[in-house]
């Protein structure tokens, strides 16, 4: 039996992950969020997962509030470069604030049937 391929998704609070990663397990997908904004070391998402596939996921600030989480800009912008290493690295990326959660699950997994994972 082929072992499925391990997908990693990392991104800031509230980018999405947990909402993409239900979404691609309910598609099959061996899918694993990789909770890189809260490690200060910068290739944790590798030693820890190390992904066949890495997704990333983009949300700016404004967005992250809007969705519920009650933090500071200043929080915010200290998960930048705590995720730079894994976004610099990733397989795939997309921007959350402007696309609705089913087209984010749409537009990954075509990347990945497009990439034989």
């Amino acid at each position: 039996m082929d072992k499925k391929p391990l997908i990693g998704v990392v991104g800031p609070c509230k980018s999405g992950k947990s909402t993409l990663i239900r979404g691609l397990q309910a598609a099959g997908y061996n899918a694993k969020q990789i909770a890189q904004e809260h490690s200060f070391a910068p290739r944790m998402w590798q030693q820890l997962t190390n992904p066949d596939a890495l997704i990333y996921l983009h949300c700016e600030y404004p967005v992250t509030v809007e969705r519920g989480l009650n933090w500071r800009e200043a929080d915010y912008l200290t998960q930048q470069p705590r995720i730079a290493h894994a976004r610099e690295h990733a397989d795939f990326e997309i921007a959350t604030d402007v696309e609705e959660p089913g087209v984010v699950l749409e537009k990954v997994l075509a990347f990945l049937r497009d990439g034989g994972y």
